[in-house]
């Protein structure tokens, strides 16, 4: 099976990884930087399964950016593009998979359409009347970052997605694919509609920034009263209806997927009755302007940034709470050093990078870290961070 891999970030990548062991994989990226990279055996983020795999001896990649060759050969083409979120439009900036949807109509239309990106609920049904001759299926990914790899070899579950009846032989083999290159081999399969299959995905991910919500709005309410958040939180967990899972406080949600899902389906709300979902991307502000208001009421002259990241052994900075945290602390007047290792510049978001810790620490008044790592312990006494378990 030839299979044609349209984007090289945790998505495509990862999948890349995971179906050229038993499949002929061309990964597709007009990134040149990335593309050299990967031909070097060096992965362009940070995962340590996709690095180890594109070091040993198995890896089988074939990467390109010419990507109407890669489609003239191909049975699968996948799509992973990014789908960003445009906060003038309120929906998903899905124009990187038009653009591939049409060079696949025109060169390769018979091979099979897999979009991996993350749509509108409604976007594939649309794009099969768009381009009636392609067969479009969507298949959601569910991946956590630094661990893209690990989750595709491991899934929850793998859930397919038709526009049409006709197609529906081809989402499951397109799912037995995958299930075939997984390690576990018992992942439940679900093929159903591409709009259930779309709000599979938007509503899974607004549960978890949901669930982060709670906890940091718990974290809120038990700062502001003086009381444990961590035995609030572990009482409260001992239920087994609730769990121990997603309940560690930070400074807000963020990364690739969160803040964009729980605002595009927030906008296919757009003429249904709801309370919640605006709630969640409300809360998510909230909290980020309170952790400022913590840091203010200490009247500090300086605050360090400790790490941009999202998670640690993270290279993405999206959407980062720390970084939103940041530019609230800049509007206020308060000066801010960043200590951020993956930054090799002297400034960033016209901020100064210092990544000598010590120095770091010295010329700060306290040190804000959405997530704790050991090299802050001398430093503990200037340190702000409501990691309380201290992990992700």
């Amino acid at each position: 099976m030839t299979v044609a891999i349209v984007g090289l970030s945790y998505v495509g990548l990862s999948l890349a990884c995971l179906l050229s062991k038993d499949n002929n994989v061309i990964s597709v990226d007009i990134d040149q930087r990335k593309v050299g990279l990967i031909e070097r055996g060096i992965s362009p983020i940070a995962d340590a399964k996709i690095e180890a795999y594109l070091k040993s001896e198995a890896a089988k990649l074939h990467v390109t950016s010419d990507a109407p060759a890669a489609y003239e050969i191909a049975d699968y083409v996948v799509i992973a593009t990014p789908t960003d979120y445009d906060e003038g439009t309120h929906r998903f900036d899905t124009s990187s998979i038009d653009d591939v949807l049409a060079t696949v109509e025109s060169c390769s239309p018979k091979a099979m359409v897999i979009i991996k990106s993350t749509i509108p609920v409604g976007y594939t049904e649309a794009a099969s009347h768009r381009h009636p001759g392609l067969s479009i299926i969507f298949s959601p990914e569910f991946l956590r970052e630094g661990h893209a790899l690990e989750d595709n070899l491991n899934p929850s579950r793998i859930i397919v997605g038709v526009a049409k009846e006709k197609d529906r032989a081809a989402a499951d083999c397109f799912a037995h694919l995958l299930l075939e290159s997984s390690e576990t081999k018992t992942a439940p399969v679900m093929v159903m509609g591409s709009s259930e299959a779309e709000a599979v995905k938007l509503f899974a991910n607004t549960y978890l920034a949901l669930r982060v919500s709670f906890f940091n709005e718990l974290d809120t309410y038990a700062e502001s009263r003086s009381l444990s958040t961590q035995q609030i939180i572990q009482g409260v967990c001992l239920d087994p209806r609730i769990g121990d899972g997603y309940n560690n406080p930070s400074f807000g949600y963020g990364g690739y997927c969160l803040p964009k899902d729980s605002k595009q389906l927030l906008s296919n709300y757009h003429d249904v009755p709801q309370n919640l979902i605006q709630a969640i991307v409300s809360s998510n502000e909230t909290r980020k302007r309170f952790v400022a208001k913590q840091v203010l009421v200490r009247h500090p002259k300086v605050v360090g940034v400790y790490r941009l990241a999202m998670k640690a052994g993270s290279d993405n900075f999206r959407q980062s709470a720390s970084i939103d945290v940041l530019e609230l602390l800049k509007k206020l007047g308060i000066g801010v050093l960043i200590y951020e290792p993956s930054i090799k510049d002297t400034t960033a978001f016209d901020c100064e990078v210092v990544n000598d810790i010590t120095v770091f620490a010295n010329q700060c008044d306290i040190i804000i870290a959405n997530r704790w790592e050991d090299e802050l312990a001398p430093f503990e006494q200037k340190v702000y961070c409501r990691d309380l378990w201290r992990r992700d």
